[in-house]
């Protein structure tokens, strides 16, 4: 009987073990939220910086939080690109506020209380960083321009990494991030950054996901609007952004519209009398029609629904989804919404 109990003990540590792997193998939403803040200032994208802003703010990101990702592209991008990205935050701020949305402002960087010299501080830090000894001999560019490697020490290293408003992986991910959307003529600077952030914590998983946020990110990727953050709906289980582009009264008998998936989020069982059709665009969903397995959304697939077919769908655990949502036969009827989808339902997912 111990032997059972024994046995039965390791099997559940194993599946917790491989649950609790596969979590930290992705970004989690805050981090997702810095990749992308921290790209699109790189890009000077204000647009889709605006976008990103937004989200990171109704994720939980606080106003100085967000500041400090925007404060520390800076020291990788350029005074420029860091203004001009403050710039359109106070924009945003002052649009939600009109909106009646009060953003949390956070608490200010704690005070430093090492009393050492600036440089001595830097180079210790550097060394915890990078694990490189800070008292190895000058090579390079710091051999070259002594003085850059001073300003490294004293003020990125020091004056920046030390405020404690971001995690020094959360640096370091900004960093990667930036450096990836700035592309070429960097790649010296991203190769040792990303092995900075894998000594920090994040997998090789992770800075791959991180590079596909990047990638989709860049201009002109996505042509249609993200819309508005859709209200409370008990048909959805997360946040969904929508942008209705053809309505009822158009008089074309059927509706378009561009829906915008959280990491998680997905709608209830449901139904359309006359059919619908799904033309994915970005990022990584399910869709799963009643009695049948989940298939694997990405962007290019065409989902053809019959009518009254019984269907959900939704973005995947680690990435967002966006699709274009086709209402066809509005003659015939409209949606008719069943019950949620299970955890167990969600997860039932099985990888090909």
């Amino acid at each position: 009987m111990r032997t059972i109990i024994l046995s039965f003990t390791m099997i559940v540590l194993s599946i917790y073990q491989s649950a609790q792997a596969q979590q930290v193998d992705t970004l989690s939403i805050r981090q997702q939220r810095i990749v992308a803040i921290a790209a699109t200032t790189a890009r000077g994208d204000l647009e889709n910086l605006k976008t990103s802003l937004d989200r990171g703010l109704d994720d939980g990101m606080t106003v100085n939080e967000i500041k400090e990702v925007l404060v520390h592209a800076y020291a990788y991008c350029g005074f420029p690109r860091s203004l001009r990205a403050l710039q359109t935050f106070m924009e945003v701020l002052d649009e939600r506020k009109a909106q009646g949305i009060t953003d949390t402002v956070g608490r200010e960087a704690s005070p430093v209380a090492d009393e050492r010299d600036k440089y001595t501080r830097g180079a210790e830090l550097l060394e915890k960083l990078s694990g490189a000894p800070k008292d190895a001999p000058k090579t390079g560019y710091s051999a070259f321009a002594p003085v850059i490697e001073q300003y490294l020490k004293e003020h990125l290293f020091y004056d920046i990494f030390e405020r404690d408003l971001l995690t020094w992986q959360e640096r370091e991910l900004a960093t990667v991030s930036i450096l990836s959307a700035m592309g070429t003529g960097v790649e010296p600077m991203l190769k040792s950054h990303s092995a900075i952030c894998l000594r920090q914590g994040i997998t090789e998983s992770q800075l791959q996901q991180m590079t596909a946020i990047v990638n989709s990110l860049k201009k002109g990727d996505d042509p249609f609007a993200l819309g508005t953050l859709m209200p409370d709906n008990p048909n959805f289980t997360d946040k969904a952004w929508l942008q209705g582009y053809v309505a009822p009264q158009d008089g074309f008998g059927c509706t378009v519209a561009n829906v915008t998936f959280a990491p998680g989020c997905r709608n209830s069982w449901h139904s359309h009398k006359g059919g619908q059709i799904l033309l994915c665009t970005s990022g990584k969903g399910y869709y799963q029609e009643k009695g049948k397995p989940i298939q694997l959304l990405l962007p290019g697939n065409v989902v053809k629904i019959a009518p009254d077919v019984i269907h959900w769908h939704g973005a995947a655990p680690d990435s967002e989804f966006t699709h274009i949502a086709i209402g066809t036969q509005l003659d015939k009827g409209g949606v008719t919404w069943l019950e949620p989808v299970t955890e167990e339902e969600y997860n039932s997912y099985e990888e090909k």
